[in-house]
């Protein structure tokens, strides 16, 4: 049975690999044309076998229609520093002809009950194997550093409260995920400064250690399971 999940993942290990590789190669585009970059960092996972049997049971999804039916096997998620960096990632991945977005959520506008804000896209990826081609169904999703931060820690919470949270505590949350909001609509404001700034730091003494940050959280696994 081992064996056989290992077969069966082995497709949507390589498309997660690949799609990290060419999200970052999109970045460097970006920095060695000295423009700003959107995405910030990117991340990536294959969903555990037991989170997939775990969600399969409480989607009624059939073990033989996981394939067709279970959109996140394969997670990317994408980081940005500006929620407009959002939409012009999006744009970027809608006009790749090496994938195809099946389905678009914007919880960004629609913002979930809980608070919870990101933009998601459910895409179709092409793998190449031995066998030929296999198109799977892989998450992708774009969010802030902010957004992330909130998202991260209230899926912390949830695993603890089994999604039953305490009043007080969904009230705390909301409020702290309208506060992350605030903060990015205020860094969109100064976003040109910020920007100049940066373009400054990255070019001076601050470089060397600027890409040792981003090394570090790329090498993270924060994707929700």
């Amino acid at each position: 049975m081992e064996k056989e999940w290992e077969l069966f993942l082995a497709p949507y290990e390589q498309a997660v690999g690949e799609m990290k590789v060419k999200l970052r190669g999109i970045r460097k585009q970006f920095r060695e044309q000295n423009k700003h970059t959107p995405i910030e960092f990117v991340t990536g996972r294959v969903k555990p076998v037991d989170s997939i049997l775990t969600k399969a049971t409480l989607r009624n999804i059939p073990i033989d229609r996981l394939e067709e039916e279970m959109q996140d096997i394969a997670g990317l998620r994408i980081m940005c520093q500006f929620v407009e960096d959002i939409h012009q990632v999006v744009n970027i991945i809608r006009n790749r002809k090496d994938l195809q977005i099946i389905q678009e959520r914007d919880y960004i506008t629609n913002k979930k009950a809980s608070g919870y804000r990101s933009y998601h896209l459910v895409i179709e990826y092409p793998v190449q194997l031995i066998t030929g081609e296999k198109k799977i169904l892989a998450e992708v999703q774009i969010r802030t550093l902010a957004m992330n931060f909130w998202a991260t820690i209230e899926h912390s919470l949830n695993y603890k409260y089994q999604g039953e949270f305490p009043e007080e505590m969904k009230d705390r949350l909301e409020r702290a995920a309208e506060a992350a909001y605030q903060l990015d609509e205020e860094m969109s404001l100064i976003r040109e400064e910020i920007q100049e700034a940066q373009h400054l730091f990255s070019h001076g003494r601050g470089r060397s250690k600027r890409n040792y940050f981003l090394h570090e959280q790329e090498e993270k696994k924060p994707i929700d399971e």
